[in-house]
């Protein structure tokens, strides 16, 4: 096995901002994984508010011994041996099992969605997010959604009803929106979500902090929108222990690390009676296509990534009907420019 990796900025179409956070660009690490004549292709987007960086990233990568992932991948033991060189760093673990799952389907011949038994025609639409920002520069993404059937909305500040008006006046689209913690007041916070659901919202991520159980288990016993765990569901543990809170969950590679993780974890919540929309960070065509894999085994998907991003170093995967398209070729189907 040998270990590459090359560090790169990917670069927003437009100035992403939510609720706390704002950026025009996302530090990545490539990296590939070569075993007998194939190379698995991972990704690491480390979004700044998530705590990983180059540096970290660099770091984490220089204590990997790569002589232990041996063939046929265990991919139990794998993740559990990158969770003993550091804690949390979900994001650079994802990229290393992301290659590995490229590689294990190229040394199988056989695609990545197959092999973790997805259904491609069972591929659900992918929304368009659009963050915070001026009526003017939101009628301009709007716009610029227009090969997508649902458009996501970043809220949580005092001008979300302002936002979602803006955006009615130019599309009558299905809407997901993201509050991203940004919800303090209870009351106001419930009269929100039939205001939403009358806007044709259909469901609503993260309102109240993470860490606050209580109130957004009130808002989701009250909620006629579906209310879904971002933050507050990182890996696998975290899934039983929001199950009480919340309608449903929000499962990110870059926050699972990796795939392996996530399809465990959609398999979790299906147990609970969970609902599942399969995200992502701002992420080049490899982590899309990854997630693709398993977006079939969800109910809701917001895989945007290369949709809003100006320098993805990869090829467009194929895209209609506001479907991502998965092929048959080995591995990830990931093409390079």
């Amino acid at each position: 096995m040998k270990l590459t990796y090359q560090s790169y900025e990917l670069e927003l179409k437009h100035r992403f901002t939510i609720a706390k956070f704002s950026r025009t660009s996302t530090p990545l690490m490539l990296l590939q994984i070569e075993h007998e004549g194939h190379i698995g292709y991972g990704e690491a987007s480390m979004v700044p508010y998530m705590g990983e960086s180059v540096e970290s990233a660099t770091a984490f990568l220089t204590s990997v011994d790569v002589s232990r992932f041996t063939y046929p991948f265990n991919f139990d033991e794998i993740i559990n041996y990158l969770d003993t060189i550091a804690p949390g760093q979900p994001a650079i673990k994802a990229a290393i099992d992301i290659a590995l799952h490229d590689l294990d389907g190229k040394l199988h011949g056989k695609p990545c969605w197959q092999l973790l038994g997805s259904n491609p025609a069972l591929m659900p639409v992918t929304s368009f997010t659009i963050g915070i920002d001026t009526p003017e520069v939101i009628i301009e993404k709007v716009k610029q959604a227009e090969a997508c059937k649902v458009i996501k909305v970043k809220l949580g500040r005092d001008s979300d009803k302002e936002l979602i008006s803006t955006i009615r006046t130019v599309t009558d689209k299905p809407l997901y929106v993201d509050a991203n913690q940004g919800w303090t007041d209870l009351q106001q916070s419930l009269e929100m979500t039939y205001w939403l659901q009358e806007q044709g919202v259909e469901l609503i991520e993260q309102p109240m902090l993470k860490t606050d159980f209580d109130s957004n288990a009130w808002l989701t016993e009250r909620s006629p929108v579906p209310i879904i765990a971002d933050e507050a569901c990182q890996r696998l543990a975290d899934v039983p222990q929001v199950a009480g809170a919340y309608h449903g969950i929000n499962i990110k590679l870059m926050k699972s690390a990796g795939m392996h993780e996530a399809h465990l974890m959609i398999q979790k919540a299906r147990e609970l009676g969970l609902k599942i929309l399969i995200g992502c960070m701002s992420e080049t065509s490899c982590a899309t296509l990854a997630a693709a894999a398993l977006a079939p085994q969800c109910d809701w998907a917001d895989l945007d990534g290369p949709l809003l991003t100006s320098n993805n170093p990869f090829i467009m995967p194929g895209f209609a009907d506001g479907k991502w398209q998965l092929s048959d070729a080995a591995g990830l189907g990931l093409q390079l420019l």
